[in-house]
């Protein structure tokens, strides 16, 4: 009787450790979709910011991918510096192949910088982040309710080993103390693991909370990098328009002042003429 009942306890016991919210597959289900966001966010914004080394930097990107399927950011800039250089690539203002391939790959830099804010920040970023918060929001509930039911199982077992122990005692009589010592003491061992096994569960129940409180932190200094790094972005991409519009407006200056000196200078060789 006492063996069939500490048994019955002791499964269901058992039968209410949680099954785990999956976490994982962070490379089939998580990587690979930030890193094909990323992709996606090139082929369709790189052509036409990188203009006229357009082809030559989908060229670079594509060539400097690696087996994550993202592309080395420094060998992607070198690749399209070299090659802007080499065949002497300038753009509508600009007659400097090294200006250009200087604008190009820093233009890959903030590229891929924005590509890596939309695999996290973008649409899919947070659809993808949102089910995992709602996985981890899941796990802590079925650990605390498994907590709670190995609370409610420990109560039960205790009062069936109090009753074992009570019939025990009256079947006895006295007559046979040596029996009953031993089923007491079974009893109190059989009642003290349980509560070690709740006390483990507990801890652990905390141990997952403390995670996912580190995970959350985490997810918010993530995004404010990702901010940071497009912010960093943005005033590289206003500095350099600005250092290419006193170029601009230089050259034009010197192409003005140029004219007038061939006007003046002409005009000069007339009156000599005459």
């Amino acid at each position: 009787m006492q063996k069939t009942t500490l048994l019955t306890v002791s499964l269901l016991f058992l039968g209410t450790l949680p099954a785990m919210a999956q976490l994982g597959n962070i490379w089939s289900t998580d990587f690979q979709n930030y890193a094909t966001d990323l992709q996606n966010y090139l082929k369709n914004n790189i052509a036409e910011n990188s203009k006229p080394a357009d082809y030559e930097t989908q060229t670079a990107i594509y060539n400097s991918t690696g087996q994550l399927n993202l592309p080395n950011p420094v060998s992607a800039a070198k690749n399209v510096r070299d090659d802007v250089i080499q065949k002497s690539i300038s753009g509508t203002f600009e007659n400097n192949p090294s200006l250009e391939a200087t604008a190009a790959s820093n233009e890959v830099y903030r590229e891929i910088t924005r590509g890596s804010a939309e695999g996290v920040l973008g649409t899919n970023g947070q659809i993808r982040l949102k089910a995992k918060l709602e996985n981890i929001d899941s796990s802590i509930r079925d650990i605390t309710q498994s907590i709670q039911q190995a609370q409610q199982n420990n109560n039960i077992l205790a009062q069936a080993l109090q009753t074992t122990l009570e019939t025990a005692c009256q079947t006895v009589a006295g007559s046979n103390p040596t029996s009953t010592a031993t089923g007491a003491n079974s009893s109190c061992t059989a009642l003290n693991n349980a509560n070690t096994q709740l006390q483990i569960l507990r801890v652990q129940g905390e141990q997952a909370k403390i995670l996912a409180e580190t995970f959350a932190q985490t997810m918010q200094v993530n995004h404010s990098l990702q901010y940071s790094n497009l912010n960093l972005a943005n005033v590289s991409q206003q500095m350099e328009e600005a250092n290419r519009a006193r170029r601009v407006d230089t050259s034009s200056e010197a192409a003005r002042l140029l004219r007038a000196t061939s006007q003046i200078d002409l005009l000069g060789r007339e009156n000599q003429n005459e």
